[in-house]
This record gives C-alpha cells, sequence and structure tokens, in this order.
C-alpha cells in the first residue's frame, strides 16, 4: 500500500468509543465564559470546506495535508476548546494544536503538518507531539477509524499548552509559549481524506473584574438583543458588544431598523 492509498483507504464499521479513564478531570475553565470563535475561511487550505463548525478535509481525494486556523488570537489568555473527530481517523496524522501566522497550512505531501518547523506546535494522532520538524512520544494512538473528542488547554500566561482525550487529561504537551511574541492560533490538520473536524466547547477564562462584570450583566438579560434596547454610553454598549455571540451582534442594526419603520409617518 502507497502512502497515498494509505490515507484514502475505506475503513471498516465504527468501533465502540474509548472507555473513559477512572482518571478524568473536571471539566476546564467550567467557570469562565464561552469564547466567540469559529474555523478561520480566510486562513485555510483550499482542501477544507467549512460548513458551520465543522471542518471537511479533502472532499474527495487526499493528495496531501491540508490545515484550518481558528479565528481566536491566543496570546496572554486561558483558553479551552474541543474538537470532535469524525470516525474517519487514519492516515499519516490528523493533528490539534496551535500555531502563528507564519505556519503554512497545506502541502503537497503526507506531512504532520503542525510542528514541521518553529511555527506551530501539534498532537497527532499517533501519540505524537510535533515542534520544530521532531516528534516525540506523548501518549498511546489513537485508535483509528474510531470517533473521539479532543479537547485543548492552552495557558498563555503560564506557557504551556496540553490536551484531553474523551475527558481524560494527558498532560502538558509543551511550554515556553509565553515567550511567544507572534500571535497565536488554534489549528486542525489532516492528511486523511473526507476527515470531519468539528468544533465543540469553545472556552476562555476571565481577564478581570470589569470582564466578569459584562458577562454577568449579559447573562441578566432575557434575550442577548436588549442590549440594545438600554440607555448606555457608546463605548460602554461596545465593550458590552465585545462578547455577544456573532448572531447577535447585528441587533443593533435590526432594532434601528425597525426604529425607522416604527416611525415613518402613516
Amino acid at each position: 500500500m502507497t502512502q497515498g492509498d494509505h490515507d484514502n483507504k475505506a475503513i471498516p464499521e465504527a468501533l465502540p468509543n474509548d472507555a473513559h479513564q477512572d482518571d478524568s478531570s473536571p471539566y476546564p475553565l467550567e467557570h469562565g465564559c464561552d469564547a466567540w470563535w469559529l474555523w478561520s475561511q480566510l486562513h485555510k487550505s483550499p482542501e477544507v470546506l467549512l460548513y458551520a463548525r465543522t471542518a471537511l478535509f479533502h472532499p474527495n481525494w487526499s493528495h496531501g495535508t491540508a490545515a484550518v486556523r481558528g479565528s481566536q488570537q491566543l496570546n496572554g489568555g486561558l483558553h479551552y476548546w474541543e474538537v470532535q473527530v469524525s470516525q474517519r481517523l487514519f492516515g499519516t496524522a490528523v493533528m490539534f494544536g496551535v500555531c502563528t501566522e507564519s505556519a503554512r497550512l497545506h502541502a503537497n505531501s503526507f506531512v504532520s503538518l503542525v510542528g514541521e518547523d518553529q511555527f506551530g506546535w501539534g498532537l497527532s494522532h499517533k501519540g505524537l507531539i510535533w515542534h520544530k520538524g521532531k516528534g516525540h512520544h506523548y501518549t498511546e494512538p489513537f485508535q483509528e477509524n474510531c470517533s473521539t473528542t479532543i479537547g485543548v488547554l492552552f495557558d498563555g500566561v503560564q506557557g504551556t499548552l496540553g490536551f484531553y482525550k474523551d475527558t481524560r487529561w494527558l498532560g502538558i504537551a509543551f511550554t515556553g509559549l509565553d515567550t511567544i511574541t507572534e500571535p497565536l492560533y488554534p489549528v486542525i490538520a489532516s492528511t486523511a481524506a473526507k476527515t470531519k473536524l468539528t468544533l465543540g466547547a469553545t472556552k476562555r477564562g476571565w481577564t478581570g473584574l470589569q470582564d466578569r462584570a459584562r458577562h454577568a450583566l449579559l447573562s441578566a438579560l432575557p434575550q442577548p438583543q436588549l442590549l440594545y434596547t438600554l440607555p448606555l454610553p457608546p463605548a460602554l454598549r461596545h465593550y458590552l458588544e465585545d462578547d455577544l455571540p456573532p448572531s447577535n451582534t447585528h441587533g443593533r442594526n435590526r432594532l434601528l431598523s425597525s426604529n425607522r419603520q416604527q416611525s415613518l409617518p402613516s
């Protein structure tokens, strides 16, 4: 079997998920708040199709390696996100991690793309972690052709990156990320044809008391769009708006349009 055949192979019926381990950890950042980001339409391989929160890799046939970045810059903050992996888990490398803007997002060969150089830090489904082109053993290889959920915990203050698998903490994989001055972003990659990687929970830690107060105020609103009915100074409204889900940030335009229609003479 050639490498291309390996990354395009047919797969058997779905196998049961790995059993959760007894050393499962509490849900990371359960006292944080939601982070509103998605996979970036602007920063991806042409071999990645995006459907809402799902990235489909190599929809027809795989001829290399494809990646897509997240839209959220991570530096200096505490972030956690989950990636739900479809049954099609096989091939040279399905990867999860972070990268800078200098990392390439496509290769015409089958490689461990995230961490192939100094611009990425990645975990492969083979159980290896990669950085500067070197792979090191980190955990047991994932069971192929079996769906799973990978959690990624990035601590920009401590400069660490670690991973969960089906809620089980695998440990810190990388340190020293607090020294990186380039913007860092979430990233996923795959060599396998028709892989589906779906963004699950996205959480972030508090940046301070003001941030917590903003979240408490927005949580008290029956509907997020009601923010635009409150008599607030523009600067405060804009600060609150930054923590709204993207689908609600157009509420102001809808409200203004509705008010204009109501004020039109009959």
